[in-house]
């Protein structure tokens, strides 16, 4: 992992920046809890099992919001970075969706279970995620585990669930781009300005910001000991800075929200090298009004992709060390309504049957596996990698995806 500092000629300001934040009580220390407790101590983590595979960095991207195979890898136009990525893996043509809510569909997939929340349900599911299971058995630290979310309520249930052998001392650091572009917290961190000590109504709204921005976390951060290590604190500043003031926070139209989630994974992998990075995506849902919007979501969150599988494969430290997995929830109806859109609701072989792209260094090249599996056989699939188990899950490991 890449311990290197700020570049020198930032390091003054942000330096007497998280010293006068600490003084004054509040500061920037504790606006990284926008970033779900992202600031903890970056001691390594314990010797684990060392495990068989040679991938030691994993990235699973939810492409939800319902997209049907025959729009993506049915349709290579749409997705040629996805295709791209697939000659260098294999891609399961036969994924079977775990049920048809986004929630629950969702959730299946980090979960390994064939989980029955419905579309609008908000609790936390009962089993543990693959985050959990990763970061207990590996003894992984917060900082090696992340999940970036397009927005929404729901995603804060991702991160980990009410199993009480694992539970929020195991789950990811979240980053909810609605929270993290939010405008308000924006400004005020760029009107930081020169100001080398935040006044007191400043540091009460960066306090009132964190809370508001990562409700999520709260319920679980001073139980789970997190401690905010002046290092660390230079490295979340530095990303918190550069993500506010760079290109990801002007993303805007059709799929925005999908777009900064993954330029997001992207700038956490680049920065951190972490061991783990979830992405949930959500946008490919306007497909209930437009189904040309619908494709524009998918063609966007494509390039997005792309973009970020090419950050891997231009880190010597990522390159030969990284899995990824891509895939929907679910997919959708057949046939077009009457608003020119597609709805998820007809019972179809488009609704149920969905796909999964796999590449890294221990699966199959350029490979069609149309073997059936599950959604939720990933969460197990990416432990088998890591060498740990996953005894709630309800899924299998798939073996025929490796070479």
């Amino acid at each position: 992992m890449d311990r290197r500092l700020p570049d020198p000629a930032h390091s003054l300001r942000r330096r007497d920046l998280i010293r006068n934040s600490v003084v004054a009580g509040a500061g920037l220390a504790a606006a990284t809890s926008v970033l779900g407790r992202a600031a903890v101590a970056l001691a390594g983590p314990a010797d684990a099992k060392e495990p068989k595979y040679k991938t030691k960095h994993v990235i699973v991207v939810a492409f939800a919001g319902g997209v049907r195979q025959r729009d993506c890898v049915g349709t290579p136009q749409n997705v040629p970075n996805l295709m791209r990525i697939a000659k260098k893996g294999t891609v399961m043509t036969a994924v079977k969706a775990a049920n048809l809510g986004h929630y629950g569909a969702a959730l299946a997939i980090f979960t390994g279970c064939p989980e029955a929340q419905g579309i609008r349900q908000n609790e936390r599911g009962t089993s543990p995620t693959l985050f959990e299971y990763v970061r207990k058995q590996a003894d992984l630290p917060a900082h090696e585990v992340w999940l970036s979310t397009a927005a929404g309520a729901q995603t804060v249930n991702f991160t980990y669930g009410t199993d009480p052998e694992y539970g929020a001392k195991y789950g990811a650091n979240l980053i909810g781009t609605d929270g993290l572009f939010n405008a308000e917290f924006r400004d005020l961190i760029q009107g930081f300005g020169q100001v080398s000590v935040p006044s007191a109504e400043e540091s009460a709204r960066i306090e009132k910001l964190a809370k508001s921005l990562d409700p999520g976390w709260l319920e679980g951060t001073k139980a789970d000991g997190f401690a905010n290590d002046p290092s660390a604190n230079l490295r979340i500043q530095r990303y918190i800075l550069e993500e506010l003031r760079g290109d990801t926070a002007a993303i805007t139209g059709p799929g925005a929200g999908d777009a900064k989630a993954i330029r997001v994974a992207r700038n956490l992998l680049r920065l951190f090298r972490p061991r783990v990075v979830g992405v949930v995506l959500q946008n490919a849902d306007v497909a209930h009004g437009s189904y040309n919007s619908y494709v524009e979501v998918i063609r966007r969150n494509d390039q997005e992709v792309g973009l970020l599988w090419d950050a891997v494969q231009a880190d010597p430290v990522l390159r030969d060390t990284t899995s990824i997995f891509v895939l929907p929830e679910f997919g959708r109806d057949a046939a077009l309504n009457q608003r020119n859109g597609l709805d998820h609701g007809d019972g179809s072989e488009d609704l149920h049957r969905i796909f999964c792209v796999a590449a890294g260094p221990d699966f199959k090249q350029d490979k069609v596996l149309q073997k059936p599996v599950d959604a939720f056989d990933i969460c197990p699939t990416v432990a088998d990698l890591f060498g740990v188990k996953t005894p709630e899950a309800k899924g299998k490991s798939i073996r025929g995806l490796f070479a």
